[in-house]
């Protein structure tokens, strides 16, 4: 007889899983304040949640936009990056880490990740280093936090910037410092699958007063503080958060901290029963993190050990009722935006610009510990983490009896 459910065994999680985003009437109310105020455009409810978000990551600054994406290009262009301006960056994240950098005219260079954490390695970061780079974008990949120390004595080293890609790290810290302001600015996103959502949005923050100022103007139109409406000091855009988000996430901020030590403590679970199983190598979480997001929660495995594809093993996975994706499946590089350039990047400025005056060819790229964790990941959801630790321990022993019974799968 089958033990697997896939194949007709008895199904290990039965007990549904949290669904997101979570809600009550709190955010109820706050909607309903900001509708019947008649202020539904950018005031106090937004300068609020800047606060408050700066206060709960332990940064001076913070400024909305209407997006991670855009959180991210006005980071790079409130530093001052540009054409000619190379960025490393690590390729397994989500584009807009890559689009961000074009997007100012400034040319995405990948160094590869630590097959441990999945962050960038500062190695490979300094191994790619030229007289063009001005900036480093580390990724806090599933709220692992990036070795910001060695990252930040590299910057120092070759006068460099750094942005944090906070877009998976809403209350990760890094030896007590939360994320965001431990380099010299990051971005976040508030997009509808994140851990603190209003269906979209940003922030960028900052110890940076300056560099603060500047990207509340870029985000407002080119306004300064304290001037005329209709005086506009700079080329901007309109990249504005509405009362209606920030009233949101003022409501979803007030449990971000309860579920985030909840989603570090049902990791933990399925860290100790995982790292038991041969065939699975599970991430690890650098001693200097103090606390961690898990925007999802990724480990690896040795498909070939287990003699079957990682399509089927989710497959599996998702039938003993635990929900499971493969996460990123390539290296940003070997995306078609990359890899067929003549059908986009070659018209942008970034690449014609004299400033630069390099070639570059993404398809001789290779960053191979990513093209591994591409083909070997598996994510299980941020939700999963918000179950009861009875379930989750459930979720951890459906994953130990799929690779038990792996030769079911075959």
């Amino acid at each position: 007889m089958s033990k697997l459910a896939i194949n007709g065994g008895q199904k290990t999680c039965t007990n549904p899983w949290p669904d997101w985003p979570i809600w009550d009437e709190k955010e109820r109310n706050a909607l309903l304040e900001v509708l019947q105020s008649g202020k539904w455009w950018y005031g106090e409810k937004v300068r609020q949640f800047e606060q408050a978000f700066a206060d709960f990551q332990g940064a001076k600054f913070g400024i909305t936009a209407c997006n991670g994406t855009v959180a991210l290009e006005t980071a790079l262009t409130s530093l001052g990056i540009g054409a000619g301006d190379e960025v490393i960056i690590p390729p397994y994240t989500f584009v807009a880490t890559a689009t961000s950098v074009l997007r100012v005219n400034a040319i995405p260079i990948f160094a590869d990740i630590l097959p441990d954490t999945l962050c960038i390695d500062p190695a490979d970061v300094e191994r790619n280093i030229t007289d063009k780079t001005r900036a480093i974008i580390p990724v806090h990949l599933a709220g692992n936090v990036a070795d910001m120390d060695a990252l930040n004595e590299i910057a120092e080293k070759h006068n460099l910037k750094i942005i944090e890609d906070a877009c998976h790290s809403w209350g990760s810290q890094w030896k007590g410092k939360g994320t965001g302001a431990i380099g010299d600015c990051g971005a976040f996103s508030f997009q509808a699958s994140k851990n603190i959502t209003s269906s979209e949005g940003g922030i960028i923050l900052t110890d940076d007063e300056d560099l603060a100022e500047y990207a509340r103007s870029y985000t407002n139109c080119g306004r300064r503080k304290d001037q005329p409406w209709y005086e506009h000091y700079i080329l901007a855009s309109n990249l504005r958060m509405t009362e209606f988000q920030a009233a949101i996430l003022l409501a979803q901020l007030t449990r971000l901290e309860s579920q985030t030590i909840r989603r570090q403590q049902n990791a933990s679970i399925l860290d100790e029963i995982l790292s038991e199983i041969p065939s699975i190598r599970t991430i690890k979480t650098d001693p200097r993190i103090t606390r961690r997001s898990y925007h999802f929660y990724p480990f690896r495995v040795d498909f070939d050990e287990l003699g079957i594809s990682r399509e089927r093993f989710i497959q599996a996975l998702e039938a003993e009722g635990v929900p499971a994706s493969p996460g990123y499946t390539m290296p940003l590089y070997k995306n078609p935006l990359f890899q067929q350039p003549d059908l986009w990047l070659k018209k942008r400025c970034s690449w014609l610009c004299p400033h630069y005056g390099k070639d570059i060819d993404y398809t001789k790229v290779s960053c191979p510990v990513c093209e591994q964790v591409c083909s070997d990941t598996v994510w299980l959801p941020h939700r999963l983490l918000l179950a009861e630790s009875e379930d989750v321990r459930k979720a951890a022993d459906a994953i130990k009896k799929v690779c038990e019974n792996a030769d079911e799968l075959k």
